[in-house]
């Protein structure tokens, strides 16, 4: 067992990683040979990724502990890592080719309320309440064997519930100076014994690996910030989950100086690359992270990577705020003297902000189309810190991990109305299609292929124990099927990937052209890649349907130019749009997004929607 990361095994396992070989890995019967460790995608942008909550996911062996499975609960169900092994041929049967799976390792033993894995209390160990270490080695082979890539969510910023404030518990109000605190033994008790961490593991035998916090390395109080909970931009804990203190430096004889808890993290979560052959990281909290913390972890890991022959490890953080301050975080921007980059990507926020609102009507498609006008900005350098990396906008792409929803919202983004449970299902899919065509690396959150619709006060609404549904994983249900042409056409469309995207200016009445600005309303927008262009139209209107014409490049497209519907959400019941037509200079007005007109010429794309229909327009093949 591995108590401390300067152990000898932990220096075997990262010279192990460092000599490249090959496994055999039996899938459905047959032996598939793969290398490890397992190459990196060229480029992640081709990757559409799934994300799993382990708890809520699949139990194979028995039903959810509590019932109905989507109800409001917020302890553990019961789902294991091996209920995802089981279920990677359905996952790639949907198009997925990533799995982001929540924390994996240990958190508090004695406390129910830690299913969702962000409290760690031992960054060596797999909970046990999820599986093994073999169990969640197999998961990433076989995921590997089917071409699936493994990303794991890590936490820098706290542990979970390892010590108790003095008179408060485990929440104390926050303060600007340390409390006195007991650490708490295995079985959540604090230890009046403990006021210290405590260190020795053979004369003290409270000490366990389940007890207090692991490795040994971070076991000090001086790591810990103790100050109670967070103010907002304050440091300090989650609620019950203890904040580290990842800016405490010291000087040693040994180190000079340095910083002790940085340096832990770094090499805990560069052992757990090595030992399982993980191909990615979701950092939890990043933005209440330090930024040069920030900044070196995405770096060593990077590095550590790089060593052991992982050319395209895949870091992103949760940076719940604007395009500014994500640009702080992501390595786009060099200003800074030491010319550092931070971490590859962040999880979306200001499109979620965003995009869900349009897909409902509730906002207007210009919205959109502002966010990401504004959004260019910040890449040329016009807004936010210093000089840019990126030559052209189409780049942006690969800075961004998108989403509809996700574990930490109080609804999922299908609505069902109960007295008429379907009648808005097209949004999802419309939702979808456009999330996979517009920049960024797509997320789909476990369920949403299977119609999944919580809703209520608290995050515990979204968080259902998928595998007590009936028939959970049914690969004829209709979102399933959607979301899989939709893959589809994502992956034989490189524009959609890598392109330069433009929103477009639509017309009912063929003179008049703007971007919409009603809610709801007609979104268009076109990706380019070189010669080729994929356009998007998607009604959020939901009573009526709308003919008109969305501008294309000019230069793309001739007139009489024909284009294929690569997908619809209607079916054989959609229209096919028309050919594109030339509008002569004077004929037309056209409001730009910013403000001012223009009179032509341009060529359009007459098309028709149904209420809550989404149109992907390219050609096949392309």
């Amino acid at each position: 067992m591995i108590n401390s990361i300067f152990e000898p095994d932990v220096q075997g396992v990262i010279k192990e990683a460092r000599s490249q070989k090959t496994k055999q890995v039996t899938v459905d019967g047959e032996v598939v040979e793969i290398p490890t460790p397992f190459p990196s995608p060229q480029d992640w942008r081709d990757q559409i990724i799934y994300m799993i909550m382990i708890d809520r996911f699949n139990n194979p062996d028995v039903a959810p502990k509590h019932l109905p499975f989507d109800a409001k609960f917020g302890g553990f169900q019961g789902g294991k890592i091996k209920g995802i092994t089981a279920k990677l041929e359905y996952l790639k049967s949907l198009g997925v080719t990533a799995v982001w799976i929540t924390p994996p390792l240990q958190n508090p033993r004695f406390s129910d309320g830690s299913y969702h894995g962000y409290g760690i209390q031992n960054f060596l160990r797999v909970d046990a309440r999820y599986g093994t270490e073999q169990g969640l080695q197999e998961l990433i082979d076989e995921a590997h064997a089917r071409g699936i890539y493994v990303i794991l969510d890590i936490v820098i910023n706290h542990a979970g519930d390892v010590f108790e404030y003095q008179e408060h518990g485990a929440q104390a109000p926050f303060r600007d100076f340390p409390y006195d605190i007991f650490w708490r033994k295995a079985d959540g008790t604090p230890n009046p014994n403990w006021q210290v961490a405590p260190q020795d593991m053979l004369d003290d035998p409270d000490l366990t690996p389940d007890a207090a916090v692991f490795p040994d390395e971070i076991r000090d109080n001086r790591f810990f910030r103790r100050q109670g909970n967070r103010l907002w931009g304050t440091k300090g804990d989650f609620f019950s989950l203890k904040e580290l203190k990842t800016d405490f430096s010291e000087v040693t004889p040994e180190h000079g100086f340095y910083h002790p808890v940085r340096d832990i993290m770094i090499r805990a979560y560069q052992y757990a690359i090595a030992k399982f052959d993980i191909d990615g990281f979701r950092i939890d909290t990043l933005k209440h992270v330090e930024r040069p913390f920030a900044r070196i972890f995405g770096n060593a890991i990077r590095e550590f990577a790089l060593s052991i022959g992982k050319k395209n490890f895949f870091t992103y953080g949760e940076t719940a705020d604007n395009d500014e301050k994500i640009a702080e975080y992501t390595g786009r921007f060099a200003s800074d003297p030491d010319s550092l980059v931070g971490v590859d990507a962040a999880l979306d926020f200001p499109v979620f902000h965003v995009l869900p609102g349009v897909m409902k009507g509730f906002n207007a498609p210009s919205q959109l189309a502002h966010l990401y006008e504004d959004r260019k900005e910040v890449h040329r350098g016009q807004k936010g810190p210093g000089k840019v990396l990126i030559s052209t906008h189409g780049e942006a792409s690969r800075f961004f991990v998108t989403f509809l929803d996700n574990h930490d919202q109080k609804c999922r983004f299908r609505f069902s109305d109960p007295s008429d449970p379907d009648r808005f299902d097209a949004q999802v899919t419309m939702g979808v299609g456009c999330l996979f065509a517009l920049q960024g690396v797509p997320v789909i959150y476990y369920g949403t292929e299977q119609g999944l619709h919580g809703a209520g006060d608290s995050d515990e609404n979204v968080r259902e124990a998928l595998w007590g549904k009936p028939n959970a994983f049914d690969t004829n249900n209709a979102f399933h099927k959607a979301i899989q042409e939709i893959a589809a056409v994502h992956a034989s469309q490189p524009a959609l990937r890598y392109g330069r995207q433009f929103f477009r200016a639509i017309s009912g009445s063929g003179t008049e052209f703007g971007i919409s600005t009603t809610a709801p309303g007609i979104v268009a927008f076109s990706r380019i890649l070189n010669d080729m262009e994929v356009v998007v139209v998607a009604s959020t209107l939901i009573d009526r349907s709308f003919s008109g014409f969305v501008i294309v490049d000019f230069a793309l497209n001739p007139p009489d130019t024909s284009l294929d519907l690569l997908y619809s959400n209607q079916g054989a019941n959609a229209t096919l749009p028309g050919s594109v037509i030339e509008k002569l200079k004077g004929s037309v007005i056209i409001h730009r997004l910013r403000g001012g007109t223009t009179n032509g010429p341009v060529r359009a794309l007459p098309f028709t929607l149904k209420p809550m229909e989404i149109h992907i327009i390219g050609k096949k093949g392309s």
